[in-house]
């Protein structure tokens, strides 16, 4: 199966998130498609976050994206419920600026409150399109990746470099480089593959051809 789409759309509760579940496909893509990547709160309420915002710019700038495909929203992190209609709001003018062709957001097997909230408000928002869901580890449970992108060492060890920028995050588990690579190793596996990236099937819209 081939993806023809030209418009990729990235979307985050937070700094980090978009660098976690799809930081080596991004890697993959970048400078070859037209990309954007949303993240809907800076985490700028929290003074041990301080540094998070610049973090993210250089994370996203190892993976190729740069600044001017990124947009970094100020929601209030935890508080997305109560937020939820402001952040549809925000989705249906992405939508109807950038017109994306598919749309990566958080699994449906995530917990936490703000990325459920993405999720669910991501299928309202871009009906019609293709929709994947990414897994950031810790938050998730049952997670399991029906939908398999390949990728290459090269893009693993980007997104290990890019992980590695947050200097705010170093200690937490999730972001050792050994898990990465073990993670994307396995995603591999399921598909016969050195490696691989792997999201749940939230949406899909395809048609069948002779081309």
């Amino acid at each position: 199966m081939n993806f023809l789409g030209q418009r990729l759309l990235f979307l985050g509760a937070h700094p980090d998130d978009i660098e976690l579940g799809c930081g080596a496909l991004l890697a993959s893509v970048s400078g070859k498609l037209d990309i954007r990547c949303a993240t809907l709160s800076d985490n700028q309420k929290n003074p041990d976050l301080a540094n998070l915002v610049d973090e993210h710019y250089r994370s996203m700038e190892i993976l190729g994206v740069s600044k001017d495909e990124i947009t970094l929203k100020d929601f209030e992190t935890r508080n997305f419920p109560r937020d939820r209609q402001e952040i549809l709001e925000f989705l249906y003018e992405l939508n109807g600026d950038f017109q994306p062709d598919v749309v990566f957001t958080h699994t449906k097997a995530d917990i936490h409150q703000d990325h459920d909230v993405v999720t669910v408000e991501a299928l309202r928002a871009f009906r019609g399109v293709s929709v994947l869901g990414y897994d950031v580890l810790r938050s998730s449970y049952g997670f399991f990746p029906h939908f398999l992108v390949e990728v290459s060492e090269g893009d693993v060890e980007k997104k290990i470099k890019a992980l590695g920028a947050y200097l705010t995050y170093k200690s937490r588990y999730y972001f050792d480089p050994d898990v990465v690579r073990a993670t994307s190793v396995r995603h591999g596996a399921l598909a016969e593959k050195p490696f691989a990236e792997g999201f749940d099937i939230l949406r899909i819209v395809g048609s069948f051809g002779d081309e």
